[in-house]
This record gives C-alpha cells, structure tokens and sequence, in this order.
C-alpha cells in the first residue's frame, strides 16, 4: 500500500470509459458514487457522496436510469425514493454487514417490547427494517434527527450502537440500541489515534461517529465523509489525521493538494464498497442489470421514514 499522505494514481482504460459515458447517454442514465468507492469509480462518477448526498440525488434526479456504486441498502434506498426509475447495483453481491445486523423480525420484537417508542433507523439498513421505522437518519443528519423528537418520547435507535453512543453524547437523550456496528470503523483503537498524534502532533484529528466511543473522544472533528471533506476544506489547518473508510482520502487530496492526509489505519478497508469496477459498470449498462427492487408495501412505508429524515434535513 502507498503512504498514506500521497495521493493515489489511478491508470484505468480510457476506450472503457468513452464506452461507459457514451452508454449513459444513450440510457438517460445518471452514475452515483459513494465516497468509499475505488478513485477511478469516484472520477466516472456524475455525483460522488456520503449516504445523505446520495439519497438527495436519488430522490431528485431526473435520469430514467440510476447506476447506484454502492452497496445493496443505498441502490434500495434509491429505488424507495424513485419507484419508476430502473435502478442498477453494479455489483449486486456488495452488501453492508452493519445492515445484517438488524432484520425486520428482530426489530418488530424489539418494538413490541417498548411500544410507542419512536423508531430511528440508520440509512444503513435495509428496506425492510426502514419500512418498520418512524424515521431514518445518516452520519450527517442524525443528531438532528433525535433532536426532532420530543423529550418525553422513548428512542429506539438501530443498529449502530456506536453512532448512537455519539447522538446520545450529543443530544442528552437516552436512548434504546439494538446493538450492531461497522467493522471497517471497528477496527480503529485509540492507540492508532494516539500514535499518530504523536508523530503528526499538529494534525487535527478527523473520525466517523461509527467508531468506537474512545477513539470519537480523542478526536478534534467527528463527522460524516462529507463532513470530514467540508471541513478539511474550509480549515486553515494543513495536516489531518483521518479516521475513516479509505475511500475518503481520494477526495480529501483531490480538493486539498495543498494538505496533507495521513489515514488513521491503512486496513480500514471495506470491501464491499471496493467490489465495484468499471467494467461492471458498464456491463449494467449495457444489460440493465442487475436491477434492485421494493415491494410496493414495503417501498411506501419505508419512504416514509426516509421522506421524514429528508424533512429534518
């Protein structure tokens, strides 16, 4: 792997790409990428973002075609937000093991155990359990999202038991968690924070709020991968410790070439945000497939919840 402060290089197949953007035209097609995606995905990319950004497209773009680079539970999110789009998952095996962690039976059970709680389910789920939401929430958006609900409410919040320790912290709500988390974000200790601090002391650290609650409190910045973007951005700050996906490092160096990046831990990899390649981007086009789904039934209930979380937003 390269250091962790150069930016990456990417070599990709140019007749490739004339092919993938000639094909989208003809589709009407519009190409979503989220921020952990490969560089050269990324750069193929009409709209490249966090969970937030991506759902704001889907639910306004005018394409007839939507090409979601993601994982499973953002190209259903996409297709709850626009029914009579044809959605495509490039990679149709790129799942989210947060998502599993959770599964409507579970959360009706749960809900059944506190009733008249309000039910906030992170976007990383799956449509199933957002159709048995009040309202759904991403990184950006979730503190404001528990801020939304009245005091003398109960919280059920699923699944991430992380990111609901940081909305807690933040909001002074209590909160019930169905406990699940992200590996990728799991796999930072707040020894590899505090290591690098030492060697980049004037680096300001930037860290997920899907990453353990000791490694959030040692950071100067907790906030989405678009947050961590705006922020490195705007601020006069030159060096940054990242703590996150390293998918965000194409972006942070593209927009900062002047900064400098240093990723927190070179294994937060998730692979399948990595599974996507180009060629099956254009194989999508090309078949229109493969295509992802709701039942009406679950599509409306769970529009609703993402309808609600817009609305905050």
């Amino acid at each position: 792997m390269p250091p962790t402060d150069l930016a990456p290089r990417i070599d990709v197949d140019q007749a490739l790409i004339a092919k993938i953007h000639d094909l989208k035209q003809k589709r009407k097609a519009v190409i979503l990428a989220h921020l952990y995606q490969r560089p050269e995905i990324q750069e193929l990319a009409d709209y490249v973002g966090d969970s937030l950004g991506l759902s704001q497209q889907a639910a306004g773009t005018e394409a007839e075609v939507i090409v979601f680079c993601g994982v499973h539970f953002m190209a259903e999110t996409a297709a709850i937000l626009s029914p009579e789009k044809v959605v495509l998952l490039p990679e149709e095996e790129a799942g989210c093991p947060m998502a599993n962690m959770v599964t409507a039976s579970r959360l009706r059970q749960k809900k059944a155990e506190h009733p008249g709680a309000v039910v906030v389910a992170y976007v990383n789920t799956e449509a199933e359990v957002k159709a048995e939401a009040d309202i759904c929430c991403t990184s950006s958006n979730a503190v404001k999202v528990v801020e939304s609900i009245p005091r003398d409410k109960e919280i059920l919040f699923v699944p991430d038991m992380h990111l609901a320790h940081w909305v807690s912290q933040m909001t002074g709500r209590e909160m019930i968690v169905m406990k699940g988390f992200c590996p990728t974000h799991n796999k930072l200790s707040a020894e590899m924070i505090d290591r690098l601090r030492t060697i980049h002391p004037e680096a300001v650290v930037m860290v997920h709020p899907e990453c353990r609650p000791e490694v959030v409190a040692r950071a100067g910045v907790v906030t989405s991968t678009a947050g961590m973007i705006k922020y490195a951005t705007q601020s006069s700050a030159r060096e940054f410790i990242v703590g996150t996906e390293e998918g965000v490092m194409h972006q942070l160096k593209k927009k900062n070439p002047d900064k400098r990046f240093y990723l927190a831990y070179d294994r937060m990899i998730c692979p399948n945000m990595k599974a996507t390649r180009l060629e099956q981007v254009l194989w999508a086009l090309e078949d229109l497939e493969p295509r992802v789904t709701v039942p009406e039934g679950i599509r409306q209930k769970a529009k609703a919840a993402v309808d609600r979380m817009l609305a905050v937003t």
